[in-house]
């Protein structure tokens, strides 16, 4: 329950594309090193999609320490989630660095672990499914048609999750397929409700439907 608790202000954070909101998070001591963990990846991620490589690596320096501490006892899981944050937090401090090539390999790493990996109890959803940040790299990296391929892969795991369908008709929207942004953005709009949020990806998917 900690570490759901401790993952809430991080998926509200990410889920928004509050980055440096992300960045800034406070991370409350825990008795659980994982739910240390869950905030300093957040902070990771945001630091390096707000464009602060060097923070980014100080938080992924917490993640080191967090890590030893769960494989001196033996935590096999939670070491795994850490090093598949770790990865993630490395592939965007890596793009915010200008190389790409080496952002697309780790955080293709990462979601092709967390792929493998069983959800836990005390993450009944993934914290941010890392083929939903693949797909959001590739966009970033200028290959919207891989991009839209991972989406697509990420929504058959994780169905109805808004940052994937708003990638996705991003991604169909860039190599043309007006058809399938179409289709995409409408399912956005749909899942959205009846609000008046002014999100960006909703205010983009109002003008593709």
């Amino acid at each position: 329950m900690c570490t759901a608790f401790a993952a809430i202000p991080v998926r509200y954070a990410i889920e928004r594309g509050e980055w440096e909101e992300a960045a800034a998070l406070p991370v409350a001591p825990s008795v659980y090193p994982q739910a240390e963990a869950v905030a300093w990846f957040g902070r990771a991620l945001g630091a390096a999609r707000s464009d602060d490589p060097v923070r980014a690596r100080r938080d992924v320096g917490e993640l080191a320490r967090l890590r030893a501490k769960l494989a001196a006892s033996n935590d096999e899981y939670w070491v795994t989630q850490i090093d598949i944050y770790t990865q993630a937090a490395e592939a965007w401090i890596a793009l915010a660095e200008h190389r790409p090539r080496r952002a697309l390999i780790s955080m293709r790493a990462a979601a092709d672990r967390e792929d493998r990996t069983e959800k836990n109890v005390a993450m009944e959803n993934r914290l941010s499914p890392m083929r939903e940040l693949l797909g959001e790299l590739l966009l970033e990296a200028g290959q919207p048609r891989e991009a839209l391929r991972e989406f697509e892969a990420s929504l058959r795991l994780t169905p109805n999750r808004f940052r994937s369908i708003a990638g996705a008709a991003d991604a169909a929207a860039r190599i043309g397929n007006r058809r399938l942004a179409a289709s995409h953005s409408r399912t956005l709009i749909a899942l959205a409700g009846s609000g008046s949020s002014e999100r960006p990806a909703l205010v983009s998917a109002r003008t593709r439907r």
